[in-house]
């Protein structure tokens, strides 16, 4: 029988046909930095002769002028491919790489070893079957070797191999390779890692990387690339219940509605009982709909179109799933949180939840604890850093069809994103809903805003005044609210000072504090707005984000942001409450503009420039503007 390399240059067709005929495991290798990651996986592709003549060329000549192994074949270069990576001999970026054997294909994703980039670690590990986490075995286990490991536990990867790298610079000793696996399995049995396969190896030299070595004789078992080869990639994902989070809905004609998209777990057949969640609306299976024709059975790794025998309002992110076994469905969670971004969490600030198909707003209300990855100590914690892994509570605009993600790792696992730049911020996994989103439900009220305004002859509105201490918000806010009163308008006036000496009493002005202050500033003008009164909310409101929230809880058109634009130089020279002073001297820690951020507006409704615009004048503009632009009439 032709080898698959053979395969490959002189029959591409018997090539492609022996390859539908295999199974694909998905693996990435992780540890700290300098453990080899990047050494092995060019190893497996040169051994298993997946490099072509002229990638082989490139690798020599790139080896001679920038490799480490003083004009040797440097195998790192064939997965290191930025120029920074290159530069620094260093991984940055998660490479994906494929190969084959005789047996099996491989998917093989080398991430990064620096602490920085553990971000991308967690991308890799996403979707692996399994992973090998390398130890350098000069080194042992390392504080990066053990939060990847605890990572690849978090996220549910069952088959782990631990690869002692660099066994020939400890001349293979036996004794250094047990004192390592040793302390490494004492940390997995901690966290609950489960199984673990231990190889001695050298990514530089081959041995015990696809062939059995030897160097180390008293190592009987298998070498890394048939241990792979014979790791089992089952289909238990098609014996778990049926799962279909809906892509798209698929109408390209009136005679056809169909709901289309990625088949996460267990199997489906006409005449299937279905439930649709979030709705809780059932119905049957009428067709299986593929480009190639009907199916008879779809299971779990297929994206297709079903049909459904009863006409049901079903959109993007709806969950199609067994009847008898549905999802829960939930607005409140438990769950674990690696952040991921540079700005650090914050609790209560407005994030998007993504899940499956589904994207919904999202806030922490509570971090429980964070993660010392060295001691698994649980540390009382009120945000995360970059890197940082702790235990939360969340709370969602809307509520979302899961599984707990140690059930289903589609309907479970989810990423946070940033409202304001869209950066993916965070990933988690849900644990379970908190009991308190399934006994606590919207209690339907018969006089709704539009009665209790109409009662007032106005429509509920909050205006939002931002800008700087010293900027002259409280000022134009109190003559607008005369100007208002004194037209007969239905007004309250929030100001920022007076709420932090009831409501708000308990906060300081940490930038956690400012985003709950925020928070629940917002959440009460919301009310008031419900009440039908014209609500005026005079506050610092450093964060864009935050603002942004306040205008989100809002009906389109009901949020007034007023930008009351000055200068910090202008700002500070007023000082009336001598707080620049006491920033300056230092001893009033996170003040706005000195020692805090403060993220302008950048589409107000109304601007004012204060150096220019007195007060009174001011007050006026703005009071036309409402009168002119806003309908208080019902």
């Amino acid at each position: 029988m032709s080898s698959e390399p053979d395969l490959l240059a002189t029959d591409i067709e018997a090539y492609l046909a022996a390859h539908e005929r295999k199974s694909l495991l998905r693996f990435l290798t992780c540890g700290s930095v300098d453990d080899g990651k990047s050494t092995l996986i060019g190893r497996l592709l040169y051994d298993s002769k997946m490099i072509f003549e002229d990638q082989l060329a490139a690798l020599e000549a790139d080896s001679r002028r920038m490799g480490t192994q003083g004009g040797a074949l440097d195998l790192a270069l064939l997965v290191d491919g930025l120029a920074a990576e290159r530069e620094q001999g260093i991984t940055i970026d998660v490479a994906y790489r494929f190969f084959a054997t005789d047996k099996r294909k491989f998917i093989v994703a080398d991430t990064p070893g620096h602490e920085q980039y553990t971000r991308n670690m967690v991308t890799g590990a996403s979707t692996a079957d399994a992973a090998v986490i390398l130890i350098d075995a000069r080194k042992g286990v390392l504080t990066q070797t053990r939060r990847h490991a605890y990572l690849v536990h978090l996220l549910g990867i069952r088959h782990v191999v631990l690869a002692v790298n660099k066994m020939d610079l400890v001349a293979w000793s036996q004794t250094e390779f047990d004192r390592i696996v040793a302390d490494f399995r004492a940390f997995a049995d901690q966290i609950g890692l489960g199984e673990v396969t231990a190889i001695p190896l050298s990514a530089l030299t081959g041995e015990n990387v696809t062939q059995p070595g030897t160097a180390a004789p008293w190592y009987a078992g298998l070498p890394l690339l048939p241990l792979l080869e014979r790791l089992p990639v089952g289909d238990d994902l098609r014996d778990q219940p049926f799962r279909l989070p809906v892509q798209w809905v698929n109408r390209p004609n009136l005679d056809f509605r169909g709901y289309s998209g990625l088949i996460v777990s267990g199997q489906v057949r006409p005449g299937d009982r279905l439930r649709v969640l979030p709705s809780g609306r059932d119905s049957t299976v009428a067709r299986i709909v593929t480009r190639d024709g009907d199916l008879a059975l779809a299971v779990a790794g297929q994206s297709v179109t079903l049909t459904l025998a009863d006409e049901i309002d079903i959109s993007r992110g709806d969950v199609l799933a067994q009847a008898a076994a549905p999802p829960e469905v939930a607005d409140q969670f438990e769950a674990t949180l690696v952040w991921m971004d540079e700005e650090a969490m914050m609790p209560g600030r407005p994030y998007l939840l993504k899940l499956a198909t589904r994207t919904v707003g999202a806030s922490i209300t509570e971090p429980k604890y964070r993660i010392n990855v060295n001691t698994l100590e649980r540390l009382a914690a009120r945000r995360l850093d970059l890197n940082e892994i702790g235990v939360c509570n969340l709370a969602l605009d809307a509520p979302i069809a899961f599984d707990p993600y140690a059930e289903n790792h589609d309907l479970g696992g989810f990423i946070l994103i940033d409202r304001m730049t869209s950066r993916t911020v965070g990933a988690g996994m849900l644990h379970f809903a908190l009991r308190r989103s399934q006994n606590v439900h919207w209690q339907a009220l018969d006089v709704d805003k539009s009665a209790r305004g109409a009662l007032k002859g106005q429509r509920g509105r909050v205006v939002w005044l931002t800008g700087l201490s010293g900027s002259g918000k409280s000022t134009i806010a109190n003559l607008v609210e005369k100007k208002l009163h004194a037209n007969g308008r239905h007004t309250y006036l929030l100001d920022g000072d007076n709420i932090r000496h009831g409501l708000n009493r308990d906060l300081g002005f940490t930038d956690e504090d400012r985003v709950e202050n925020i928070r629940r500033v917002a959440e009460v003008a919301r009310l008031m707005a419900d009440a039908g009164l014209i609500v005026l909310v005079a506050f610092i409101s450093p964060f864009r984000a935050e603002r942004q929230l306040a205008r989100d809880l809002m009906a389109p058109g009901d949020f007034v942001e007023v930008f009351i634009d000055t200068p910090l130089a202008v700002a500070e020279a007023r000082d009336v409450k001598g707080l620049y002073k006491k920033a300056r001297a230092g001893t009033l820690k996170n003040f706005t503009g000195i020692d805090s951020p403060y993220e302008a507006p950048l589409t107000p409704e109304i601007r004012i420039d204060t150096p220019q615009t007195p007060p009174a004048q001011a007050a006026e503009h703005i009071t036309a503007w409402l009168e002119g632009a806003l309908d208080y009439s019902i």
